[in-house]
């Protein structure tokens, strides 16, 4: 309310237009129940109460069942307190606030709720209990769990399904039931390793099927009640169920995706459409932005897949990280006319604000066409507080110059600029995780490999080391979760990338050209000759290079100008 208010009053004094800019994730009480430790016991709680209304649903399925004792409800709390303690111990990572964890113990409940469903509906049947074991579907928590939250969860819902459908699950034989439920959960896990596409869900359904229907054959056989059952009914409906088990995930996925905020690899692929308009509008108005986002992805890509981060998600989230570009493309070196560059008539200062705004343009942009919060994770800490240090020198020389001016009485003490270094800064926050810091990285290479002459594997190796240096210093990895190892294998990825990128290319001989053919590409190539001192990239280029990274390509049209700029008046500073 006071916001508003002090807004109205700078748009009466006309300082301001009364709009706001769009603001990612807002909502402090949302964000607050989402790690507060008392959110985390309210799951907990829900979830155990529902697992004793089932035990008891469990209990009513056919007539005759025992009922529920204190017995029960020791095994019960003694495998909840294992849950717990495998979930604070193995996984914090993966489960990492409140709605995660409702979404793996919702799904796992869901799971539950099935199993009782379904042997509620087969209790009318004369169907033995080897076969009431089988049909249950044992695999579609562990694959709903495995697609939206990695194998790692996936092996997690699998166990505990086990373990708590054996408390539930009276009516059917322990073993029978933990052997079966294990067998086809882990199973249904293991195949899905790389689910890219829709249609895997269903095949990954079809072989779960297969194994529970060679699986039912075995089980039948081993307990000597083959001749019981009607082979039809004991191969074709642990088939059938394992493929309307692998439709019905299918089908469900994308509603929990959009529920819980999270996105699979295969919602990756389908947001990866270059033909989005933003996509659109960025090759149009920005086309050097569009191809400088499409180089980052394949090099954010490369580089996600050697350390194992989430190769789909960087691809993608690369594409829009400058879309904030597209307020003043013009501005920007990629996108810029040769024979003018609009930051000639702008002060330092100003020149960085507009460079700098390009990140808060993209959020805007981003939340307006309602990208995944990720992809706006990622504009907003693609510079994380990295300096815009071509402007903030430029600015810091004009200073040097009026304090000159100042003690030959040529200019007055009010003349002279304030310069703060907070002013050149991005707003953040620093890449809070690896893929936001790849793509960071990726970003800053990608423009200074633009600035080398000739470039070869040392150039580029040096390039890259320079840079990812200087970040590092400069405290931009401090708050990602990247370990030395990965930035390593980060870099000796972008290397190998960016050398194929930029090899060069043989001089094929012209119609009218008598030169040999055979001497034709070899004849512009340098002699071998040992490596001298003076061959290393000098320090003072290699700080041109990790500012391309730093204020943006602007700086590298900039840095290529003359540095004696004509400086404007310092009271405009």
């Amino acid at each position: 309310m006071f916001e508003s208010i002090r807004r109205a009053r700078l748009q009466r004094e006309g300082l301001s237009c009364g709009k706001t800019r769009r603001k990612h994730q807002e909502g402090d009480l949302f964000d607050e129940m989402r790690t507060h430790p008392a959110g985390t016991v309210g799951v907990y709680a829900l979830f155990f109460i529902g697992v004793a209304v089932l035990m008891r649903l469990g209990t009513h399925v056919e007539d005759g069942l025992p009922a529920l004792t204190w017995l029960h409800a020791l095994y019960a709390a003694a495998i909840g307190f294992a849950l717990v303690a495998h979930e604070r111990v193995a996984l914090r990572e993966q489960i990492s606030d409140n709605s995660i964890l409702l979404l793996v113990l919702g799904t796992l409940l869901m799971h539950l709720a099935l199993v009782v469903f379904t042997l509620d509906l087969s209790a009318g049947l004369s169907w033995g209990k080897t076969l009431k074991a089988i049909v249950l579907p044992h695999a579609f928590g562990p694959l709903v769990l495995s697609v939206i939250l990695g194998r790692r969860i996936g092996l997690f819902g699998a166990i505990y399904a086990t373990l708590f459908g054996v408390l539930i699950c009276v009516s059917v034989s322990a073993p029978t039931f933990m052997a079966t439920s294990a067998l086809i959960g882990f199973t249904g896990v293991l195949l899905t390793k790389r689910v890219s596409r829709r249609n895997r869900l269903f095949m990954a359904g079809l072989y779960v099927g297969v194994v529970a229907m060679a699986f039912s054959l075995l089980l039948h056989e081993a307990a000597g009640v083959i001749m019981e059952e009607q082979i039809g009914r004991m191969i074709g409906l642990p088939l059938i169920i394992g493929i309307i088990t692998g439709m019905a995930v299918g089908g469900l996925v994308p509603v929990l995706e959009s529920v819980f905020g999270v996105t699979t690899d295969v919602s990756w692929l389908e947001l990866g459409d270059l033909n989005h308009p933003l996509m659109r509008r960025l090759s149009i108005e920005a086309p050097g932005t569009y191809h400088h986002s499409l180089v980052v992805a394949n090099l954010a890509e490369a580089a996600a897949e050697t350390i194992g981060a989430r190769a789909s998600m960087c691809r993608v989230s690369a594409y829009f990280h400058d879309i904030g570009k597209l307020s003043k493309p013009e501005y920007f070196v990629e996108n810029m006319d040769p024979s003018a560059n609009p930051h000639d008539d702008l002060t330092p200062r100003m020149s960085a604000l507009v460079i700098i705004a390009h990140v808060k343009d993209g959020v805007d942009l981003a939340i307006k066409h309602n990208l995944n919060s990720r992809i706006i994770d990622v504009i907003e800490q693609h510079h994380g507080t990295s300096l815009a240090w071509y402007f903030y020198r430029q600015a810091l020389d004009q200073k040097a110059e009026m304090e000159r001016l100042v003690k030959q009485s040529k200019a007055k003490e009010d003349d002279v600029p304030q310069v703060s270094e907070e002013t050149f800064r991005y707003p953040g926050p620093k890449p809070q995780f690896k893929e936001a810091a790849i793509i960071s990285l990726a970003d800053a290479v990608e423009s200074a490999s633009r600035t080398l002459e000739k470039p070869n594997a040392s150039r580029i190796e040096t390039m890259i080391a320079e840079i990812v240096q200087a970040r590092m210093l400069d405290g931009q990895l401090d708050e990602c979760d990247l370990t030395i190892a990965e930035l390593a294998k980060v870099k000796a990825s972008f290397a190998k990338t960016l050398l194929s990128m930029m090899h060069g290319r043989i001089k094929y001989q012209k119609a009218n050209d008598p030169t040999p053919a055979s001497t034709m590409g070899l004849r512009d190539e340098p002699k071998p000759r040992l490596a001298r001192d003076d061959d290393e990239t000098p320090t003072t280029t290699s700080m041109k290079i990790v500012e391309a990274s730093f204020a943006g390509p602007a700086a590298e049209a900039a840095a290529k100008k003359s540095r004696s700029r004509k400086s404007p008046p310092a009271s405009a500073a």
